[in-house]
């Protein structure tokens, strides 16, 4: 490859996949692969991400040498710092590699070159805005501590207002009345279930949270708005205006769009497209 024509590769690293990507001479390949969450499973996660850039050689008819000089750009979930960073960078057979957590990459992805703000709202949460070349963010804390509005905070959150109900202390909803019967009528059973459950697990609880919001359940109503003014203090706490550009995404996120009451946009690309436009930023930069 010539100077004019870099090879670059993006990834977007996850607790359930790995998505990367190659661009060569005009041409793109993809390969998706198991999870790579480094903080998880660093091992694991290692494995994996050198498993995808050998797949994507293979993909592009090249050898796994010939991509040690790719300008790279990895956004991997549990990259809490620049030492795991920095251990993640040492492991790859790459000389040219930028790794960071997953949030650059999905604002990069959603926003492209725009001003703008980004809420990616899946299994957990954060926020981001991009804003004269400036990147900030909040949020993506986790789920014990942070994650606000996710998929994850949606379901624990109904489980609490579920045990409320059964207390008598808040009102019994349709809401209330169907996740209990989603653990067989028992409170019991709602209570083994938070003792071993993970982020994932309460998740699939928010479908339901947003399918009776929007039927107009009380309770359903009631969280999507709190997670809405979670979304909207955010926002603001990073300078963003009403008026301004908003992406909301992950599996989550458009379901909050009419309970923010802001116009939205959709995003431009996904944080493996993210990941891919870092990578080409670095090399004309000559990173």
């Amino acid at each position: 490859m010539t100077r004019s024509t870099p090879i670059l590769i993006g990834l977007d690293g996850g607790g359930t996949s790995c998505r990367a990507a190659l661009l060569a001479a005009g041409v793109r390949h993809e390969v998706t692969l198991g999870p790579a969450n480094v903080s998880t499973d660093f091992d694991v996660a290692l494995a994996t991400i050198r498993d995808a850039i050998a797949a994507l050689a293979s993909r592009a008819g090249l050898a796994p040498a010939d991509l040690a000089g790719a300008q790279a750009h990895l956004g991997l979930a549990g990259v809490m710092g620049p030492a795991i960073a920095a251990r993640v960078a040492r492991a790859l057979p790459l000389s040219k590699v930028v790794v960071t957590d997953d949030r650059p990459t999905t604002i990069a992805g959603a926003l492209g070159a725009n001003d703008g703000a980004v809420a990616a709202i899946g299994t957990g949460s954060f926020i981001g805005r991009q804003a004269g070349g400036t990147v900030s963010g909040i949020g993506g804390w986790g789920f014990y501590i942070g994650d606000q509005a996710s998929g994850a905070w949606l379901g624990r959150r109904c489980l609490e207002e579920v045990m409320l109900a059964v207390d008598g202390i808040s009102g019994d909803t349709y809401l209330t009345r169907r996740i209990l019967a989603d653990h067989g009528g028992d409170p019991e059973q709602v209570v083994l279930f938070s003792v071993s459950a993970r982020p994932v697990d309460y998740a699939r609880t928010a479908r339901k949270v947003v399918a009776a919001a929007e039927a107009g359940d009380p309770l359903g109503r009631n969280l999507m708005a709190e997670g809405a003014e979670y979304i909207r203090a955010g926002l603001l706490a990073l300078g963003w205006q009403p008026g301004e550009t908003l992406c909301l995404t992950g599996g989550l996120g458009p379901a909050y769009a009419r309970w923010l009451g802001e116009p939205v946009v959709p995003a431009q690309g996904s944080a493996l497209d993210g990941a891919l436009l870092l990578a080409a930023r670095a090399a004309e930069a000559g990173q």
